[in-house]
């Protein structure tokens, strides 16, 4: 063999060994009952899903005490998924006077182990969810390391955006990893603008995130959710609806080129009162939203992601992707 071409055969080898891998597609699980619908686990299945981060209670603070709230409850087994429990923790609970963060922290695994036992999974990560602030910072800090000082073998934390810009003043939490949590980035209000999604104020963001010291990991929208507008104030947050909620319905009136409906009569829907007069607005994610995030966000992270995580699994949410090809892979692919 020629040098040449010995050269070439050894340098395409070099690059096909080091090129980077696309990040795993993973997705989280928010419901309070466990149970995979058959497009739900066709989902898992057809994109190679091995994590699925579950969230398994809330801490909220119950006359001044931490409690658990709405524990997950499993009907069905998550067969050979590695699950990942997620703890949505209230920053109320970090500001509260006098909190034992070693007790919370052990009481926290012990129920996590009480779940495990139950349903005869084995975990071997603890995801925390905390908006924490400046005022709370170092009582939340704290508790992160009573937490593996308690046994918690792996520990991630979800990051926002805002975290990730001022980190020297917010900190940085003392856990494997982070999870940044790319969305519900804007404003709730009764404009057009969506705030799970806006470029414009995702870019104030994104320059900031090469000089985070954590590793991170990318969590992507994929839901939908209508607020109820009333006076021109938002009244109330409506979950998992979507413009096929409203549609076809004589009481709401969709107004051209814009996602808002309004409310011709008096009229009783999903268990809510509408005024005639008041406004709908559907804030949602399209694919062509999921592939620019991607986009914006490569090269720009101090290390390519090892998951994008996908919020949240439900065949409400996959129902609005069926006609889009390998989207959850492909946009692990722009990374």
């Amino acid at each position: 063999m020629t040098r040449p071409i010995f050269v070439l055969l050894f340098c395409l080898s070099l690059f096909h060994c080091t090129s980077p891998k696309s990040p795993a597609v993973a997705f989280y699980y928010w419901r309070t009952t466990f149970d995979l619908s058959p497009e739900e686990q066709w989902t898992l299945k057809e994109n190679n899903v091995s994590h699925l981060y579950v969230r398994y209670f809330d801490v909220v603070l119950k006359n001044g005490v931490p409690m658990p709230l709405s524990a997950v409850a499993f009907r069905s087994a998550p067969g050979a998924l590695n699950i990942v429990p997620v703890v949505y923790l209230k920053n109320e609970v970090m500001l509260a006077k006098d909190v034992d963060v070693n007790d919370l922290a052990k009481k926290i695994l012990s129920l996590i182990l009480q779940v495990n036992k139950q349903q005869n999974i084995t975990t071997s990560e603890v995801q925390i969810d905390c908006d924490w602030t400046l005022t709370s910072k170092d009582t939340y800090f704290s508790f992160l390391e009573a937490l593996k000082k308690a046994g918690a073998k792996k520990l991630s934390a979800t990051i926002r955006l805002h975290q990730v810009k001022y980190f020297k003043r917010t900190g940085v939490p003392a856990v494997d990893r982070g999870v940044l949590m790319y969305y519900n980035m804007g404003h709730i209000a009764a404009d057009s603008s969506n705030s799970i999604y806006d470029r414009r104020t995702a870019t104030r963001y994104t320059e900031s995130l090469k000089h985070y010291p954590l590793p991170l990991d990318v969590a992507l929208p994929v839901f939908s959710w209508g607020l109820h507008i009333r006076g021109n104030k938002v009244i109330a947050l409506l979950n998992k609806v979507d413009v096929n909620t409203f549609a076809g319905d004589t009481s709401f009136r969709k107004q051209e080129g814009i996602p808002f409906f309004e409310v011709t009569h008096n009229v009783l829907k999903l268990d809510h009162f509408f005024e005639a007069g008041d406004r709908i607005k559907i804030e949602s994610i399209a694919a062509a939203d999921l592939t620019e995030m991607a986009n914006d966000l490569t090269g720009v992270l101090a290390q390519p992601p090892a998951e994008v995580i996908f919020y949240d699994l439900d065949t409400f949410n996959l129902k609005h992707y069926r006609d889009e090809d390998n989207l959850y892979q492909n946009t692990g692919r722009a990374f």
